[in-house]
């Protein structure tokens, strides 16, 4: 059987998401976890794929892996005990043989939270709002060798008591592309760029070096493959997200995000049955 599984993960002590031979990475201690419980004995037999990648310190809520078992039901049951602390599953869904997580899912959405206090929010939503709309992103992002055109569905800006969130949603998105709109938006809100700078960029390609925001404030909130999950218990990683501690209040305000979740609707109910897809 085949099934996908809605991932959360703290990214702070892992280098990246992708699988690394001699790194901690989300893909490998997932991977480890399912060895381990043997759910499955090699990665690539049972087609393990994920939705998309994160780099090394981003954060996820939302994320979607992918695997065949021919032991469905002991994979629901022990994954939430098998994954260390800062990695847990909330749902899960039997899906096709055929399913691929990064092709089938239709839109990403990503949150990037601001620690800078006294931001000008109004026109940080106004300029978030430019890049909705399908656009050359060479100046926001590491192209290289990749078509740079994106389409962005939605883009706002909006308090969080008292940080200031910047979410993105899309069909798909090039390397770094949120962190260097984040870094963008984070000039205008301290009034170094207008709205014409980031216009201009959208209109004529790369013209001014710019750098992306850290990675740490940076959270994948959602993958949209066009599932339903049914519910998991956290196991052991509301604990963890609960006690977390930070001196930061970005990572105070995500930790806190993702231990809602948590705890919220997904637990609350119960695991629907097995069908086969």
């Amino acid at each position: 059987m085949r099934l996908a599984f809605r991932t959360g993960y703290i990214g702070d002590h892992f280098l990246g998401s992708q699988m690394q031979e001699d790194d901690r990475t989300v893909e490998g201690e997932f991977v480890s976890a399912c060895v381990r419980s043997k759910i499955f004995s090699n990665h690539r037999e049972a087609r393990f794929l994920a939705a998309g990648r994160t780099d090394r310190g981003v954060h996820a809520r939302g994320q979607v892996f992918a695997l065949s078992t021919e032991v469905p039901e002991r994979a629901i049951a022990v994954l939430n005990w098998q994954l260390p602390k800062d990695i847990w599953v909330t749902g899960f869904s039997v899906v096709d043989d055929a399913f691929n997580p990064r092709f089938r899912a239709i839109r990403r959405t990503y949150r990037y939270y601001f620690g800078q206090r006294d931001l000008d929010c109004e026109s940080m939503a106004e300029a978030s709002s430019l890049f909705c709309g399908c656009h050359d992103f060479s100046s926001f992002a590491r192209v290289e060798n990749k078509d740079p055109s994106r389409n962005v569905l939605e883009a706002r800006v909006f308090p969080d008591g008292d940080l200031i969130c910047f979410e993105v949603s899309a069909e798909s998105f090039l390397w770094h592309m949120v962190r260097y709109m984040a870094a963008a938006l984070l000039l205008i809100g301290i009034g170094e760029w207008t709205l014409e700078d980031i216009q201009e960029r959208l209109n004529e390609g790369r013209i001014r070096p710019l750098s992306p925001a850290p990675p740490r404030h940076l959270v994948l909130w959602d993958v949209d493959c066009g599932l339903a999950f049914s519910p998991l218990p956290a196991g052991r990683s509301a604990d963890l997200v609960r006690d977390h501690r930070d001196d930061h209040a970005v990572m105070a305000r995500i930790c806190e995000l993702l231990g809602e979740d948590l705890r919220g609707t997904f637990l609350r109910k119960k695991p629907a049955p097995l069908t086969n897809s």
